[in-house]
């Protein structure tokens, strides 16, 4: 079978299988033909011999008188020259037999020994003769133990009626194994039809062309490995669309930001001995990088995801210590603008997320919440699980957002009429992915501070227990 493995054609594997199988059936079947044609011929001859005996040892005990026996005692009854039992078939001389009275050989074949053919006074043996030969004899005994038969036949000729049988029953068989490899090979070439369809219209397709294939007639063995190609051409067609997206958006987003550094670098170029003009342009100039360099870390950020999709790996993130850690790296942001932040998180929320895009979760949500609010406005974070689950709450005391807009949140490039602050519009897509592939819900609502809520819910990490309230 490690032969098969080596070969390319799976026709050749599979015609070669089945040929393999039949002439195992086959030679299976001519054995046990074989076997139970010989019992059966053993059976049939012996019954014969044991027959021409039983009519012997009769013919004896009925033909002869007392008289005549003593007449006869001693000498043959036949002469030499004409015996009594003459050559009328020509396996004839393959079948021998002798009769004895009283110890005397009164009657036999001309091919039978003067001695007695078997030692064996009733019943069957299997003894080699004077002529080199192997004979299946029958010996049987008058009632009265005085005439004692034996009947004999060649092996050999046995073993030739058997070849002959088996001539008549297994030659066909022989001759129809050439037919049964042609109507193998048309079998499995049928067979593979699909499969060369399937090969040819992959072979027809363009490059671009990502729309699902279509075979007629599949069978169910090829139907999961078209689903499986189709499915492989949606995922595909999703990476190229995401790649699409990204380098319109980065070129259509990245345009703003480097027109206003160019603008602001011809300011302070022609500024000349102005140097608070030339300074406004620089710090005007800086934040257009960092605008620029924000912008593209989000882009980045999205792309990973998108490229990542589903696959991410998972481990257990304790998000009250990421968001611990996330508003401590805002906190100077907020107390720039006298903002005030405040954080409640009293106990461990875990969940089975990546620890980094956790923080870029909460980071976003944060850095949404402290740039559209006001000065001096409140943004709270609180972390809390509870039934299962783990709920992470963003509030402000922002102007907040209209139903229509908060339904529009994830969409890219998206920003509410009316806002002020620089922004990319890619966080809350960001957000968005993340939640996606962590299995993780939002919300977003009216906050009791007069702002936006946002809520998160994810489901907590397997095998973790229930905090203890």
């Amino acid at each position: 079978m490690k032969l098969l493995t080596h070969w390319r054609s799976l026709q050749a594997r599979l015609l070669v299988l089945l040929l393999v199988l039949i002439s195992g059936v086959w030679i299976s079947a001519a054995v046990l033909t074989w076997v139970d044609t010989r019992h059966e011929l053993d059976e049939l001859l012996d019954a014969h011999l044991a027959q021409s005996a039983a009519l012997l040892v009769a013919q004896q005990g009925d033909g002869e008188d007392e008289e005549s026996r003593h007449q006869t005692h001693g000498k043959r009854i036949y002469d030499d020259d004409h015996p009594n039992a003459p050559t009328l078939h020509k396996y004839a001389t393959r079948v021998a037999f002798q009769v004895f009275h009283e110890g005397a050989l009164t009657l036999h074949s001309s091919n039978a020994p003067e001695a007695p053919m078997s030692q064996k006074a009733r019943g069957f043996a299997t003894v080699t003769l004077s002529d080199g030969q192997a004979w299946r004899v029958f010996g049987a005994q008058g009632n009265e133990g005085d005439v004692q038969v034996f009947v004999g036949e060649q092996i050999q000729s046995r073993q030739s009626i058997l070849w002959a049988v088996l001539q008549g029953v297994l030659q066909p068989l022989l001759l129809a194994l050439p037919l049964l490899a042609l109507l193998g090979w048309l079998a499995v070439r049928q067979g593979l039809t699909p499969l060369r369809s399937l090969s040819q219209a992959l072979t027809r397709r363009q490059p671009q062309a990502l729309e699902p294939l279509v075979i007629a007639d599949t069978p169910a063995e090829i139907a999961p490995v078209v689903q499986s190609l189709n499915a492989l051409f949606e995922r595909i067609a999703s990476v190229l669309d995401a790649e699409r997206r990204f380098t319109a958006d980065a070129a259509h987003e990245l345009r703003t930001p480097i027109a206003a550094i160019r603008a602001q670098a011809q300011v302070a170029l022609g500024a000349g001995p102005d140097d608070a003009q030339r300074d406004q342009a620089l710090r005007r100039t800086l934040e257009g990088c960092d605008r620029a360099s924000h912008l593209v870390t989000q882009l980045l950020t999205l792309s990973r995801l998108e490229a990542a999709g589903s696959q991410a790996v998972a481990g257990v993130v304790n998000v009250a210590t990421v968001a611990q850690r996330t508003a401590a790296s805002l906190a100077p942001q907020a107390l720039s603008r006298g903002q005030t932040l405040d954080l409640e998180a009293p106990q461990p929320a875990l969940i089975a997320a990546d620890e980094t895009l956790t923080g870029v979760l909460i980071r976003n949500l944060l850095d949404n919440a402290l740039r559209y609010s006001p000065d001096g406005a409140q943004v709270s974070l609180g972390v809390s699980q509870a039934d299962g689950q783990v709920v992470l709450q963003v509030d402000d005391s922002g102007p907040g957002l209209p139903a229509a807009d908060q339904a529009r949140l994830g969409e890219r490039f998206f920003r509410s009429l009316g806002t002020v602050q620089s922004g990319s519009g890619l966080g809350w897509s960001i957000v968005r992915r993340i939640a996606q592939v962590f299995q993780a819900q939002i919300h977003t609502g009216v906050s009791p501070l007069g702002g936006l809520r946002v809520t998160v819910v994810w489901p907590v990490a397997p095998d973790q227990p229930a905090p203890q309230i």
